[in-house]
């Protein structure tokens, strides 16, 4: 692989970050695209294991309110979210997917259940990469050790939503963990070489542009592949929806706001981290605030727009920054 310096004319596939695009197309030669699948579980701040509100953010889908229903078995879900994205995609040939677990906390169950589904998703010929959203309390040993042996078939993501390093932050939005925890699994995935996506929120109510930026300098030392940078959304039927509706959270982003925050989170991380996201869209029928998130597509035009004409990349203000692209 030839490497090169960062530099205003050699960007990540014409862009200034290091897209998950990007990093799929090098890999594996071409675009792979993401069904959503589920896996029927619950989370432990809902079933009572360490709460039953669940985060103050999180809808009655649990983050996963475009995956499929659960009670189909897991090749069906697969062939059905195929069969939703076949007509959007122009060129069908050498097609491969992402089988992505993603209501709620989809490591907790037994593990006998966890390798049936995880398995039977792994095997499927089409699907390449195997990603599982988690929470990192529930990672015990015998989870591990399945996740390393699925990692030895198919390359296994798994997806920690830290969301803020800020203990303060993480006690209101009752995310039930501390950082130490995190950082644990982390350093054991890290040590199965088993790749490590990161969420964190953009936008939590009581955190400055300060604060923010702090998570991502944070993120950026610690041996993770991959960050999804999320605006927060106030959701309908969540404790932040009402407290919302009760004026009691008027500290919302406006887009300008948002967009100059992302650039800067952009900065402060090594170019090596791939971005899995720096937005998000939320149902539309459920988003109370902020009501222009709902236009994905203009977003993501002026976060590229505003990158140019700053003239600006993906860890210019990360130190020793060695990037290859």
């Amino acid at each position: 692989m030839e490497e090169k310096n960062l530099t205003n004319e050699t960007m990540w596939d014409d862009k200034r970050f290091h897209s998950l695009d990007y990093e799929l197309k090098k890999q594996y030669g071409h675009k792979l695209y993401k069904l959503s699948l589920n896996g029927g579980m619950s989370c432990p701040n809902r079933d009572g294991t360490i709460d039953t509100r669940g985060c103050i953010f999180c809808s009655e889908g649990g983050s996963g309110d475009f995956a499929a229903p659960f009670g189909i078995a897991i090749t069906e879900q697969i062939e059905e979210a195929k069969k939703r994205i076949l007509p959007k995609i122009k060129n069908q040939e050498q097609l491969k997917y992402i089988a992505y677990f993603q209501a709620f906390t989809n490591t907790h169950a037994p593990v006998e259940y966890l390798k049936s589904i995880f398995t039977e998703a792994v095997m499927h010929p089409d699907i390449a990469i195997l990603s599982i959203a988690t929470r990192p309390d529930c990672l015990g040993d015998e989870i591990l050790s399945l996740l390393e042996e699925l990692n030895h078939r198919k390359p296994v993501w798994i997806e920690l939503g830290l969301q803020t390093k800020h203990e303060h932050s993480a006690d209101f939005i009752r995310r039930g963990y501390k950082l130490s925890v995190f950082e644990t699994a982390v350093n054991r995935l890290h040590n199965l070489s088993i790749s490590i996506i990161v969420h964190s929120i953009l936008g939590l109510p009581r955190e400055t542009k300060h604060d923010m930026l702090l998570t991502m300098e944070y993120l950026g030392k610690l041996p993770i592949q991959g960050i999804k940078l999320q605006l927060l959304h106030i959701l309908k039927g969540t404790d932040l929806g009402m407290l919302f509706e009760n004026g009691y959270i008027d500290d919302i982003l406006t887009m300008e706001e948002y967009i100059d925050l992302v650039i800067s989170c952009l900065e402060l991380l090594p170019g090596n981290i791939v971005i899995h996201r720096i937005t998000g869209d939320g149902p539309k029928k459920l988003l109370l605030a902020p009501k222009w998130s709902g236009n994905k597509k203009l977003v993501l035009n002026h976060i590229h727009q505003q990158m140019k004409s700053r003239n600006t990349w993906q860890g210019k203000n990360y130190p020793n920054d060695n990037r290859v692209i």
